[in-house]
């Protein structure tokens, strides 16, 4: 037990020491050097803009928040949905999987001016964006978990004469559930960056509070680079928050199945010894 709290602490101390190293040398150079502030603000700028922007700050960083959650759980329904069809069918996989591909490669700059055709301005287009940014991990994880079953145990199923959906959900699903987590982990930071790229790109409703994305582009166009800064910290710790905790569900859900067997193992060792 002491030696995993060293080992923990061991991991932890390096990258904090380099992270407080690297702002000394940022507010040195910034002091010694006499940089304007609207070309490299210092760490205590910075600080101080997030001190007097506090309400502005919280309220775009919880905006794109939501953004994010939404489009992330869009896509993890949609993306599942989409992988299990994906799984019965040889031929719907090999016509639409491709077009999956598309949503990736596709630059969301270029198709930017349709989603607000469409869908207009605001959070809901943000929403979009950050739908199509973060569908792709999912289905294809998602995809290969389904199908990347051992033949043997299909053929037990057919041999009990198991229907479609039987194997769907006692065999398929259950085996896919590490691929699926692997394909949310990576998802969810990927619909933080998709809100931030949506507010920066399809604008926002003029009745709707801004989030962090449009934040940045504003304080940008109005030289308040030591905003602009903040905003960005803010971005890189809710894309933090977002990937832990979607981590942490995914590996809650990994160990239940392992925390099952062994109590059963602890069962069958108790008929055992009761013999």
């Amino acid at each position: 037990m002491k030696g995993s709290g060293i080992s923990y602490v061991a991991r932890i101390v390096p990258p904090i020491a380099l992270f407080l190293l690297l702002l000394g040398v940022w507010q040195t150079a910034t002091s010694l050097k006499k940089i304007p502030r609207y070309l490299l603000p210092g760490p205590m700028d910075v600080l101080a803009a997030m001190n007097a922007n506090g309400t502005s700050l919280a309220q775009a960083t919880e905006v794109t928040a939501k953004g994010a959650i939404c489009g992330f759980g869009l896509s993890l329904c949609v993306g599942t949905g989409v992988a299990i069809i994906f799984s019965q069918s040889t031929l719907v996989r090999r016509s639409f999987f491709p077009y999956a591909i598309f949503l990736q490669t596709v630059p969301i700059v270029a198709i930017a001016p349709l989603i607000v055709l469409w869908s207009g301005t605001g959070f809901r287009s943000v929403v979009l964006v950050a739908f199509i940014v973060s569908l792709f991990p999912v289905v294809t994880n998602g995809t290969a978990g389904l199908t990347a079953i051992d033949p043997d145990l299909i053929d037990l199923f057919q041999l009990h004469s198991a229907s479609r959906w039987q194997t769907l959900v006692k065999l398929r699903l259950p085996s896919a559930v590490p691929s699926i987590v692997t394909g949310a982990r990576t998802s969810s930071g990927l619909a933080v960056i998709g809100t931030i790229v949506g507010e920066f790109f399809v604008g926002y409703d003029p009745s709707e509070q801004i989030g962090l994305g449009y934040l940045i582009q504003q304080s940008n166009d109005q030289l308040k680079t030591d905003l602009v800064f903040a905003a960005v910290l803010l971005s890189t710790l809710l894309g933090l928050a977002v990937f832990l905790a979607v981590g942490g569900v995914g590996a809650t859900i990994l160990r239940r199945p392992s925390d099952e067997e062994r109590s059963e193992e602890r069962r069958v060792g108790k008929e055992c010894r009761s013999r």
